[in-house]
């Protein structure tokens, strides 16, 4: 039976691009899952994940190389932005692009017709 990858197992920029903020009753010590040694809070009610907020940004908890193959190191705790940043969106193609690495097309989007072909997408941000 043929195993499933997606493309976010060879990739990792959305985790090196973006920062991850997310509420503080996610963390561990407030009853959430984020392990509170990787995340720090910023304003109270919010952490961060650390790694994200200084430039370059990379989070803490990616393991491996962006582009070839990487790892969520607290993958099944990781905080909701993080579970709920969608493969192929806008936002993907734009960390994607940050590392030179071609946006991908969005199977569910081909359907309607809604994604551009690659070749449109912008080359700089």
């Amino acid at each position: 039976m043929a195993t499933f990858m997606s493309a976010c197992e060879s990739c990792g920029a959305c985790c090196a691009f973006f920062r991850v903020d997310f509420s503080i009753y996610e963390l561990q010590s407030l009853g959430g899952t984020v392990p509170d040694e990787l995340a720090e809070e910023f304003n109270g009610n919010h952490a961060r994940m650390c790694g994200t907020n200084a430039m370059p940004r990379r989070c803490d908890a990616l393991a491996g190389t962006i582009g070839k193959q990487v790892g969520c190191s607290i993958y099944e705790s990781r905080s909701t932005p993080c579970r709920e940043f969608p493969e192929a969106s806008e936002g993907c193609a734009r960390a994607r692009l940050s590392y030179g690495l071609a946006p991908l097309n969005n199977p569910f989007d081909a359907l309607f017709g809604t994604t551009p072909a690659i070749d449109s997408w912008p080359t700089t941000l």
